[in-house]
């Protein structure tokens, strides 16, 4: 069925869109909203694209790592794979269109280069393509599977938990696939709907045995893929698709690694911490800025990184110095990667805590396409919450 559905939708006319209210909860609320919106009515009109919701802040160039290239994030992933098949005989690519390059051009190039036995397509089916992808791992194969969006990655959910994660305990270590990373777009997109906007991160962070990681930018984006195909462990690669090409900056063009499991402090601060990954980071560095200038607030921004197994550690050092956090993230609130975050740094800094741990997220309802503005944890929600923690 799910096959189906993406066949219908790719092949359907992308002009088109419904404008609709949701039922329940928000079914009066949205249908208030639709009364008041001029750009709609209940005739299909042309889809209205959304401007990005953040604004994306590049790291500063560094040489740290050798030579460098102007490039955006789909081209630094290129890179990484490059890198990849070119130092690692054993390496290959598969997934669904990924020899003519895939949906967003991850993997242009790379069939014509190292031929169609290393970079290949499979059937549209995620629960074959990884379990293809655990066999060539556990084989001795370097196994870097693409699932075409992560909001396809259900049907794979088996694979991932029940066989990828356990496969080094139920064998006592006699056998892993540590060599096995699941690449997929991830995120919102201004457009993308039901199906090509989840974030699913939370729904594998309960699995032991796998390791969770999303970048921010190209240059995070290139050395933590790399550090994901190196690492001896299954990993799940995370890509914010939004940032595919609206993130450009100079990336270093040899191989090079960023460590896993270390979250980035990337300002420095004395009154609030703020936590995110992916996307979500650039709206924290703005809403910093936007409460330094409003509020005289001082905010330390931290970007986690890796969510499985995550860095305790910086958060709860850091706020032991702010007294006070902000957890942010696009999936829904409630079981989010933000609720285990809170739950641990309650637990561990109760007593240097100033206000209430505060978290700012998408809504409990499917990911909407017309109300996506409203959906978004956008700067402007957690610029209010930083202002509601600090009349404490």
């Amino acid at each position: 069925m799910a096959a189906a559905a993406r066949i219908f939708i790719r092949g359907s006319n992308p002009r088109l869109s419904i404008c609709g209210a949701g039922t329940g909860i928000q079914g009066s609320v949205g249908a208030a909203l639709l009364k008041q919106s001029p750009s709609c009515s209940s005739r299909a009109k042309t889809h209205r694209r959304h401007a990005a919701h953040f604004t994306f802040q590049p790291d500063p160039v560094t040489a740290q790592y050798g030579t460098t290239q102007k490039m955006n994030l789909f081209q630094s992933i290129t890179s990484a794979l490059d890198n990849t098949l070119n130092n690692d005989p054993t390496a290959v690519i598969f997934g669904e269109d990924v020899a003519f390059g895939g949906v967003f051009r991850c993997t242009v190039g790379l069939r014509d280069k190292y031929g169609k036995d290393r970079v290949f397509n499979t059937p549209l089916c995620e629960q074959g393509i990884v379990g293809f992808g655990i066999g060539a791992a556990v084989a001795g194969a370097t196994a870097i599977a693409e699932i075409q969006f992560a909001d396809y990655i259900y049907p794979a959910f088996d694979q991932i938990v029940n066989e990828a994660a356990k496969y080094r305990y139920r064998s006592g270590n006699l056998f892993d696939c540590g060599t096995l990373t699941i690449r997929a777009p991830w995120g919102c997109v201004g457009h993308g709907s039901l199906y090509h906007s989840q974030s699913p991160e939370a729904f594998f962070a309960h699995c032991p045995g796998i390791k969770i990681v999303i970048p921010r930018s190209p240059v995070q984006a290139k050395g933590l893929l790399l550090s994901c195909i190196a690492d001896k462990n299954p990993c799940i690669f995370f890509e914010p698709k939004i940032l595919y090409r609206a993130a450009v900056e100079q990336v270093p063009v040899e191989a090079y690694t960023i460590p896993l499991s270390q979250a980035e402090i990337l300002q420095e601060g004395s009154d609030v911490t703020l936590v995110a990954w992916g996307t979500q980071i650039h709206v924290m560095r703005e809403v910093a800025t936007m409460a330094q200038e409003k509020l005289g607030v001082s905010c330390e921004v931290i970007d986690l990184r890796t969510i499985l197994p995550w860095d305790t550690e910086t958060i709860c050092k850091s706020v032991v110095k702010t007294g006070r956090l902000l957890i942010s993230h696009e999936a829904p609130i409630t079981g989010g990667f933000a609720a285990e975050i809170s739950s641990t740094v309650q637990e561990e800094c109760f007593l240097n805590l100033e206000a209430p741990i505060s978290r700012v997220c998408g809504y409990d309802t499917p990911f909407p396409h017309i109300f996506e503005p409203f959906y978004i944890p956008d700067k402007w929600k957690c610029f209010d919450a930083i202002k509601r923690m600090m009349k404490y």
